[in-house]
């Protein structure tokens, strides 16, 4: 994992590619990724003491707090999971769901760990498969050559053999049909009635019964194409040792795991005097010895939370960290406030990240033949604008230049001029199509 090694100024070097300022952010989840692995390199002694550097973010939406996390994840190649808070505080849930988080993770870590292993073991699958589909279009070899009545006719199969595994391997015999015996999944449908819903639990009843009832198969004609591919899926199932996946997926869980719980601050309680706020309270109370670390069951087993890293984002526009119960708060001893964006940083999230919008819209427009550029002055000008719109109405960040400049090209992507190649979008050009939306605030808030 050559990524997990990079230093912090390194971290935050590749954060910038995709997220435009924040530095204060950057800074922290880098020093709290490197700290992961410092702790995974310390003697054994105090390793189990050095408890993760859990995060609160804090700023407004569209700044950035997300997708800091998300990178993060990317570029640890750790298992990641965002969860919104405010859904642990639906009716029925209180109580319960917090641990879904972590199953969530662990699912997300299983798939991780199997598409690393195949990757693997795809070559042996290949072999396999192709050996398969050979038995199914020859007669397949005796297992014991040296019995066999006929040598010669041995060695004759095996020469028309080769010569069908090129053939085979070249793609001359993808439109032959063949048949293969593929199963026939039938398994009773239940329904379970349970306060605690099994689906909590982490019980698959089609798993289950799998095991008990006998696997009906049927034959079915396909091409050897369509063959191949049903084969080298079942080969590749057949290599991957699900017992070491798992113990791995629980391992990375364990050690490397991020949750990024996101609006946060609808859990904290209001100060209305009516009654407590169960709702709201008693969710952060259900998170804190999940945040603590503690030990949560799952279909693949015990899992503790002691060493994952929890990322915690929120606008508190109504309220402050500081509203959370003091317990909470403990556990989140790193904040971080996000800057609101101003006009400068507009410009530069169209522009300079990755895949910045104005990158995609160039793509999809290329697609239908349509170089579509945009001047340094269009550029300023869309910013402008979605700084305006920010201010006067409510600010949803850099989500607004999505709605900004999905309704500047609505005309050309509605219909691309047949004629034209290329197409500037200038200054003016934005001008025109947007001032009047703008300058109508009644307008603006239901158009941008």
């Amino acid at each position: 994992m050559k990524n997990s090694y990079l230093m912090p100024k390194e971290i935050v070097e590749h954060l910038d590619k995709y997220i435009i300022g924040q530095e204060n952010a950057k800074k922290s989840v880098a020093i709290a990724l490197r700290n992961r692995w410092r702790r995974q390199h310390a003697p054994d002694d105090i390793k189990r003491e050095i408890m993760p550097n859990n995060i609160i973010m804090i700023g407004p939406t569209g700044v950035g707090k997300t997708e800091i996390a998300r990178r993060l994840a990317g570029l640890a190649r750790a298992p990641f999971v965002k969860v919104e808070a405010s859904k642990f505080t639906e009716v029925g849930y209180v109580g319960r769901d917090v641990e879904s988080m972590v199953r969530d993770l662990v699912d997300i870590a299983v798939n991780m760990i199997k598409v690393e292993t195949s990757k693997t073991l795809e070559k042996k699958a290949e072999i396999n498969s192709t050996e398969r589909l050979l038995d199914l279009l020859l007669m397949p070899l005796p297992q014991n050559p040296i019995e066999s009545e006929n040598i010669e006719q041995q060695q004759s199969l095996q020469r028309t053999r080769d010569k069908f595994r090129q053939q085979l391997l070249d793609g001359k015999l993808d439109d032959r049909d063949v048949e293969l015996e593929t199963p026939q999944n039938q398994y009773p449908v239940l329904e379970v009635f349970s306060p605690m819903g099994m689906e909590e639990l982490g019980i698959n009843f089609q798993e289950m019964f799998s095991g008990l009832i006998p696997q009906k198969t049927k034959r079915r004609k396909m091409t050897v194409k369509e063959a191949h591919k049903f084969i080298f899926n079942e080969e590749l199932n057949k290599l991957i040792n699900m017992d070491e996946v798992i113990a791995q997926a629980l391992e990375r869980v364990q050690e490397s795991g991020i949750i990024f719980i996101d609006e946060i601050d609808k859990i904290v309680g209001n100060d209305s005097k009516s009654g407590p706020d169960v709702s709201r309270e008693g969710v952060q109370r259900d998170i804190l010895p999940i945040v603590e670390g503690c030990g949560v069951t799952t279909k693949y087993g015990m899992v503790h939370t002691d060493h994952i890293l929890f990322i915690a984002a929120g606008a508190f526009h109504s309220s402050k960290p500081s509203d959370l119960i003091p317990e909470l708060q403990g556990r989140f001893p790193i904040r971080v406030e996000l800057d609101s964006l101003m006009a400068e940083d507009f410009e530069r999230i169209l522009t300079e990240p990755k895949a910045s919008l104005v990158k995609q819209y160039q793509a999809l427009l290329k697609t239908e033949g349509l170089n579509l550029e945009f001047s340094p002055d269009g550029i300023k000008k869309i910013a402008r604008y979605a700084e305006q719109v920010n201010r006067d109405s409510e600010n949803i960040g850099a989500r607004r230049l999505h709605t900004i400049l999905t309704t500047l090209l609505e005309d050309i992507l509605y219909e691309p001029p047949a004629r034209k190649k290329k197409i500037t979008i200038t200054g003016k050009m934005v001008e025109k199509i947007l001032s009047k939306i703008v300058e109508d605030e009644d307008l603006s808030k239901y158009i941008l």
